[in-house]
């Protein structure tokens, strides 16, 4: 969803759910690789199955080429997009660990699925936006493109009945979304994942518009990302053209879509 408050899965019960962000396959046991096996699929979102395995520890995910926008009111298909997504979000993931920033990746499988740790999502959908697009020009009679003078935080509730309603600090903290100490360390890892993102993004010629951020806990009380980052949750602009290289392509009916996600993996994987 670009920053927009979209949910890449639907929920099954409480917004606080034990998210399978994993895929079938196999994780490092002492230097093997060893099978794992899948035994239930927790839920099938829009963009995702989720898989539980036979190792309470992981998950197995599953991208999918489906796509909506407008909180499911427009649906179709991007070809090739759940193996670019699946791909893009691991390399990412993959920079963010060497910077780091602890997240849920530990192994790509295939280029459709990965296995992750399976982590009990925090409620917030965390938005950082470094320049005026989508929903916030909108809000706030901007012209989209215009260069804010320092990064924006938004949180909003995840929540699909509610249609994800955006959320300040004190609701946070009254609604015992996240205590007062793990809203400090998302908000740190976010602004952080914002400068390292920005700063590898340029050296292809990207600028990180907005994108939205996940967090779960591990089974030991650990902070760490989730969910993906890819063009379906980040705004990429071309930054000589201002060509849009995202989901936006997919929600203005702008054409071009499946090139645009093609051409965000030419230039992170060079493929």
């Amino acid at each position: 969803m670009g920053a927009e408050t979209e949910n890449n899965a639907d929920r099954l019960g409480s917004p606080v759910y034990w998210y399978g962000t994993a895929l079938f396959g196999a994780y490092k046991r002492k230097g093997r690789l060893t099978a794992m096996e899948k035994t239930v699929q927790m839920y099938e979102g829009k963009a995702k199955k989720v898989f539980a395995t036979d190792d309470d520890r992981y998950c197995i995910v599953s991208y999918k080429d489906d796509a909506t926008a407008f909180n499911g009111l427009k649906k179709g298909t991007i070809l090739g997009k759940g193996a670019i997504n699946n791909r893009v979000t691991n390399h990412l993931m993959r920079l963010l660990e060497k910077n780091g920033i602890p997240t849920h990746f530990v192994e790509e499988l295939s280029d459709r699925e990965t296995v992750v740790k399976k982590v009990k999502i925090v409620p917030l959908e965390v938005i950082v936006r470094n320049i005026a697009a989508g929903s916030l020009a909108k809000r706030l009679g901007l012209e989209e493109g215009v260069k804010m003078k320092r990064p924006v935080l938004e949180y909003c509730y995840k929540n699909d009945e509610l249609g994800d309603p955006m959320v300040n600090e004190y609701h946070i903290l009254a609604m015992d979304y996240a205590t007062e100490d793990e809203l400090k360390l998302i908000a740190e890892y976010s602004l952080k994942i914002n400068q390292i993102l920005s700063d590898y993004l340029k050296e292809v010629n990207i600028e990180l518009i907005d994108f939205k951020l996940e967090f779960g806990k591990t089974e030991d009380g650990q902070i760490v990302l989730a969910d993906e980052i890819s063009p379906d949750t980040c705004r990429f602009w071309d930054s000589v053209s201002g060509e849009k290289l995202d989901k936006d392509r997919f929600r203005r009916d702008l054409g071009g879509v499946e090139d645009a996600y093609r051409e965000i993996m030419k230039r992170l994987l060079g493929e």
